[in-house]
């Protein structure tokens, strides 16, 4: 299987096994090609990811939505939340245990969704963008840190691999004609030589359906993203609604981008206040929980005498 990357000044041939000769001066090429306006927000999911209300206290979400959140069969690690508040706005489970905060259409929630569509219209394919076209299904392709693009629908299967370092960034912008849909079928994407799912941006015009996938990356869905079986890591982010169908998500933390978005780092929850997905008030925590150092759940107060 070949696909065909265009850069500005050539075409190079990927093949099954990696890049193909001289690709090594076609990376050098492709990191100037990121240098414009967009590349430069190159992991917007780490500037966006966290919102502060009035508390101060950081709130993650792993999956977002504009007015519903539908979880069946499924885990989801990080907070929830859409921009509607009820009744319009919902998050249904069914035997979906989340790990994190469930926020529907209060301040949080909306401050998050305000910087995610901020963040969708600055990644938006804009004149004069540079950026490296992709066809195919990227079965067996490797891509080092980039920005790629394909102009309509991706219909994806097989085995991606992103081979960078670990402060390496990859997006991918799905439909920059204006129209285009993300469809992934038993479609894995791998990260090698240090890459972090948390760097990888998928930008979508239109829908995102995962089927059976192991996917890695941070969704910026134009319309529904649903996720049926296999497994997610990464922001799934959407203008309409998220359905998640036996799939379990685990979203990035907050500041920094990397993780596993259960942000623990100040949760202020007191003892034994589950639903917030932070310390349950029986571990001994130093870093800004309210859980009285250990103090039971039921039981308020240090643990131990002292």
């Amino acid at each position: 299987m070949r696909t065909r990357i265009r850069t500005a000044r050539r075409t190079w041939l990927l093949t099954s096994s990696g890049f193909a000769t001289g690709m090594l001066a076609a990376s050098t090429l492709l990191a100037a090609a990121c240098s414009d306006s967009a590349s430069r927000m190159l992991s917007p999911s780490i500037d966006v990811a966290s919102s502060r209300g009035s508390t101060g206290a950081s709130s993650t979400f792993a999956v977002l939505a504009n007015a519903a959140v539908t979880c069946t069969d499924g885990t989801i690690t990080g907070d929830v939340g859409t921009f509607q508040a009820a009744p319009t706005g919902s998050v249904t489970r069914t035997v979906c245990p989340i790990v994190g905060t469930v926020h529907v259409g209060d301040g949080v929630a909306k401050q998050a969704y305000d910087k995610f569509l901020a963040a969708y219209a600055a990644l938006a394919p804009k004149p004069g963008d540079s950026c490296t076209s992709l066809t195919g299904t990227l079965a067996g392709v490797t891509l080092p840190p980039g920005v790629y693009c394909f102009d309509a629908a991706a219909t994806l299967t097989g085995v991606l691999t992103l081979d960078g370092p670990s402060n390496g960034t990859w997006i991918f912008k799905i439909g920059t004609s204006g129209t285009g849909a993300l469809t992934g079928t038993n479609f894995s994407v791998v990260m090698a030589g240090g890459g972090q799912a948390c760097n990888v941006t998928w930008w979508v015009a239109q829908a995102t359906t995962m089927t059976t996938s192991a996917f890695q990356g941070n969704i910026l869905g134009g319309a529904a993203i649903t996720l049926t079986g296999g497994t997610y890591s990464g922001n799934a982010w959407s203008k309409a609604d998220v359905t998640v169908n036996g799939t379990a998500v685990v979203g990035c933390a907050g500041s920094g981008g990397q993780g596993n978005g259960n942000d623990k780092e100040k949760c202020n929850q007191g003892v034994g206040n589950g639903p917030e997905g932070c310390d349950p008030g029986k571990s001994n925590h130093h870093n800004g929980s309210n859980d009285e150092d250990g103090g039971t759940p039921g039981n308020p107060g240090r643990k131990g005498s002292h």
